[in-house]
């Protein structure tokens, strides 16, 4: 400490007594440290450093900088950050509350506190560096409403495949889907959705269902 202030006094060619003033420091307490009998607190010290157009930074085993917590990161219900050590997940992944517990509203992120169960989620998916950010789809109902519809288009493309494979061999005879429809070969028409699908120009049934 005593010689990174003097080398501070130096850069930026000040005085003890001017580096105080500026820094809001008594002097005193700066000539203790910079004989290194005293202490700084780390907003004096960062005040002082800036004097010399310097800052603090915090370096890692390997010397990289570590960069602080972003503020911007998601919130619990009181508008307050989530604890810095534990983990925040979306709150739909292995949500700890059952039915019978009807007062607790699911959130939209959530957390462990038992180690056992923080280290199982951090072998899975490793440790983030930060917590989540809020970002568009992120709420329970859209994630929710999300996974249906990946379901849907999953179920399309598979009933898809299935007619292709089918059309392909000469397999296709007179479809029923379930809804009364009597396609001819050539239709392709997947129940539930046929935005983008057309039937066979000699088509009568023309079941397109919205």
């Amino acid at each position: 400490m005593a010689g990174l202030l003097r080398r501070v006094r130096r850069l930026a060619d000040m005085s003890q007594r001017e580096l105080a003033a500026a820094a809001g420091v008594s002097r005193d307490r700066l000539g203790r440290a910079e004989t290194g009998r005293g202490d700084l607190g780390v907003g004096e010290l960062s005040r002082i450093v800036s004097l010399a157009r310097l800052r603090l930074v915090l370096l890692d085993a390997q010397g990289a900088e570590v960069t602080p917590m972003s503020p911007a990161t998601v919130r619990d219900r009181g508008g307050r950050h989530f604890p810095a050590h534990l983990d925040t997940r979306h709150g739909d992944e292995g949500w700890w509350y059952g039915p019978h517990r009807y007062t607790r509203g699911q959130p939209d992120f959530t957390f462990d506190r038992d180690r056992r169960t923080r280290d199982s989620w951090r072998r899975q998916q490793g440790t983030a560096d930060d917590h989540h950010q809020q970002r568009p789809g992120d709420s329970v109902a859209e994630r929710a409403a999300a996974r249906r519809w990946a379901a849907l288009r999953r179920e399309q493309e598979r009933r898809e495949a299935v007619w292709r494979v089918r059309l392909a061999a000469g397999d296709l005879g007179d479809p029923d889907w379930g809804t009364g429809c009597t396609c001819p070969p050539g239709c392709e028409y997947a129940e539930g959705s046929n935005e983008h699908l057309g039937h066979a120009p000699a088509c009568a049934c023309g079941c397109d269902v919205a």
